[in-house]
């Protein structure tokens, strides 16, 4: 294997491991609907993978921001490059570069409809625990 495939390998890995420690933060506080949108393969992308999910609550969407922080600086050493929208709480975006997190309010996550912008993304969904 070449060292360029080597890279681009580790560098999968890397995001896999990064967005399953994403996840689990989610589903620790009960975030709801939670969907990855891998948009590795598109053209112009803005990153490598989006994660949406929702919260009941405006609290719980804080929440949910929170733990992802906490746990990916704890677990992983990571933190995100830029938070933003956390004073009304309908919507937190939390960028790590290469993974982008949004934890939408029901409502607002309808409005925006991410998913259908980009649909052209490999889609995973997520059980709800």
């Amino acid at each position: 294997m070449s060292k360029a495939k080597k890279q681009v390998k580790q560098q999968k890995t890397t995001f896999d491991t990064l967005n399953e420690l994403i996840i689990d933060a989610i589903q620790d506080i009960k975030g709801l609907n939670i969907v990855q949108l891998d948009l590795c393969d598109l053209d112009d992308r803005p990153t490598d993978f989006f994660i949406i999910c929702e919260g009941e609550s405006t609290t719980q969407v804080k929440a949910i921001a929170n733990r992802i922080y906490r746990k990916v600086r704890d677990e992983h050493g990571v933190r995100p490059n830029h938070v933003e929208g956390g004073e009304g709480s309908k919507w937190i975006l939390v960028d790590f570069f290469n993974i982008v997190v949004h934890i939408f309010y029901p409502e607002t996550r309808k409005f925006y409809d991410i998913e259908d912008l980009w649909s052209d993304a490999k889609k995973t969904s997520y059980e709800n625990i």
